[in-house]
């Protein structure tokens, strides 16, 4: 482990069409950053070539890292990330719409608050239905865990390691991030919010939909359920 150093965790699930692109402006944004960092691409479940791609990356920059895995989720690809891990700061954020102005901005702001959680809050979605969407999942997490923060699912994230529990996420698929937010609160750990304004992909098209998006509702409250019950 090294405290000086950041590191950028970044699934890839089918990103073949613009993952060399965004990388190569994440590296070239970053050498704003007061400390040295290493970037994680987690390719997982990938039929594309993105792995391919990936690994062209890493021979490209000595601080890329690749992991691939088998299976794809979000949540299995930032704790495989966060396990491989070597720095005294984690972030961790989806790059299919992470602007590198964004990026760099957060952590910064981390960098410069070393002692507290540092998350994203988008205030704009792609569109009216994602919006709305997204505000009662929010509401309905707020109001079930107790919660004080919005964007539940906003990245980038980043703590220091010292927060050993957030090393505890368990959750495969998209409910990590409201994992990721309870273990916060129950822990007491500081957070601030950063407002993020662009709702930019790189490309390609969100993967949660109605069907996922029903999970996603379903599960919270079996989750709120079940810690109830102890």
């Amino acid at each position: 482990m090294d405290n000086n150093l950041i590191s950028i965790i970044m699934p890839v699930h089918n990103q073949a069409g613009h993952i060399e692109r965004i990388i190569e402006r994440y590296i070239n944004k970053l050498k704003k950053l007061p400390l040295p960092y290493e970037m994680i691409l987690v390719v997982n479940g990938c039929t594309d070539d993105s792995l391919d791609l990936s690994n062209k990356l890493k021979e490209r920059y000595e601080n890329v890292k690749v992991i691939n895995i088998e299976k794809s989720g979000w949540g299995r690809a930032v704790i495989a990330g966060l396990k491989s891990s070597e720095g005294g700061l984690l972030c961790f954020t989806n790059s299919a719409r992470t602007s590198d102005g964004d990026l760099l901005q957060s952590l910064l702001y981390a960098t410069a608050n070393a002692d507290v959680v540092v998350k994203a809050n988008r205030k704009i979605r792609d569109s009216w239905v994602r919006s709305a969407g997204s505000i009662l999942y929010n509401i309905e997490c707020r109001t079930l865990f107790d919660l004080s923060c919005w964007d539940i699912n906003g990245t980038p994230k980043i703590f220091p390691r010292r927060f050993e529990r957030l090393f505890s996420l368990t959750e495969n698929g998209n409910l990590l991030d409201l994992e990721f937010n309870i273990i916060c609160k129950e822990e007491g750990y500081p957070m601030i919010e950063i407002p993020i304004f662009s709702s930019y992909r790189h490309s390609g098209s969100s993967t949660t939909g109605l069907r996922s998006a029903f999970k996603m509702f379903w599960k919270a409250f079996l989750i709120s359920r079940e810690r109830n019950q102890k």
